[in-house]
């Protein structure tokens, strides 16, 4: 005996089109002033530390997305804080 508040899992609902040329994607974009205010973040914690204060995981996620989310900043302003990074890195793994 079928339940009546139950829906028909193969029930006559049309699969939605595949190929509908009318869809288009959702485009992301990040917000500068907060991609601004992590990265700056980031750099705040890696010059306030005498060694990596990060784990080994965090430190290759860091390398990973840093100079990826500079991307979303002007030119300029990206190599600043790519190249800022990469300083205190290196002073990081240096002590």
């Amino acid at each position: 005996m079928a339940r009546s508040n139950q829906p028909d899992l193969f029930g006559p609902e049309p699969e939605p089109d595949l190929f509908d040329p009318d869809w288009q994607p959702h485009a992301y974009r990040a917000d500068p002033d907060d991609v601004r205010a992590e990265l700056r973040q980031i750099l705040a914690v890696a010059r306030a530390a005498k060694v990596i204060p990060w784990d080994p995981a965090r430190v290759r996620l860091y390398q990973t997305i840093f100079p990826q989310m500079t991307l979303w900043l002007p030119d300029e302003e990206a190599a600043q804080l790519r190249f800022e990074f990469e300083t205190e890195m290196a002073r990081l793994e240096a002590a």
